[in-house]
C-alpha cells in the first residue's frame, strides 16, 4: 500500500502544485492553445465574421425596406391626393354636364312648348276663320231669309244675297268693336 499511499501523498500546501505538474500542464496547456490557435481559431473567427456580415446584411435590408416602405407610403399618400383631385373633377364634370343637360333639357321642352302653342294658335285661327266661314254661311241665310220677309220679296240673285250678307256683317264687326271697347 506503499505505492498507493505515495499517490494520496498530500503537499502541506495544497494552494501550490508540484513542479513536474506545473510543467506538464503548461506544457499541455501551450499544445492545445497552439493547437486551437491554428485550427479552430481561424473557424472561429471565420464564423464571427460571417455572423457579423449577416447582420450586417440584414441592417442594411432592413434600412432599404424602411425606405422602400417610406417611399411607398408618400407614393400612396400622392395617389390618395391624386385620387381625390381627380374624384373632385369628375363631381365638378358631372354637375357641369347635369347643368348642361338639364338647360338642354330646358331649351328643347321650350322649343316643344311654343312649337305645341305656335300650332294650337294656327289651329285656333284655323278653327276661328272655319266658324267664321260657317257663321257667314249661316248668318247670310238667316239674313236673306229675314231680308226676303221683310220686303217680301225673294231675293233670288245669289249676287245681291251675298253682297247684302257681307255689308251686313261688316256693319255687324265695325259695331262690334265699338261695343267692346265701350
Amino acid at each position: 500500500m506503499n505505492s498507493s499511499s505515495e499517490w494520496f501523498n498530500w503537499d502541506p500546501s495544497l494552494l501550490v502544485p508540484a513542479s513536474y505538474d506545473l510543467l506538464w500542464g503548461t506544457v499541455a496547456f501551450v499544445a492545445v492553445a497552439w493547437v486551437v490557435y491554428k485550427k479552430a481559431w481561424p473557424t472561429f473567427i471565420a464564423t464571427l465574421d460571417e455572423r457579423h456580415d449577416k447582420i450586417e446584411e440584414g441592417l442594411l435590408a432592413a434600412e432599404r425596406a424602411r425606405e422602400e416602405i417610406k417611399s411607398e407610403r408618400e407614393q400612396l399618400a400622392d395617389e390618395v391626393t391624386s385620387a381625390r383631385k381627380d374624384a373632385a373633377r369628375i363631381r365638378e364634370d358631372a354637375q357641369e354636364n347635369a347643368k348642361s343637360i338639364v338647360a338642354d333639357a330646358r331649351s328643347k321642352a321650350n322649343a316643344e312648348a311654343q312649337r305645341i302653342l305656335d300650332q294650337a294658335h294656327r289651329q285656333i285661327e284655323a278653327d276661328r276663320a272655319a266658324a267664321e266661314g260657317s257663321l257667314r254661311t249661316d248668318v247670310g241665310s238667316l239674313a236673306t231669309t229675314l231680308a226676303g220677309r221683310i220686303v217680301q220679296a225673294n231675293v233670288a240673285d245669289r249676287e245681291i244675297s251675298r253682297q247684302v250678307v257681307d255689308r251686313f256683317l261688316d256693319e255687324l264687326e265695325a259695331s262690334t268693336p265699338a261695343n267692346t271697347e265701350a
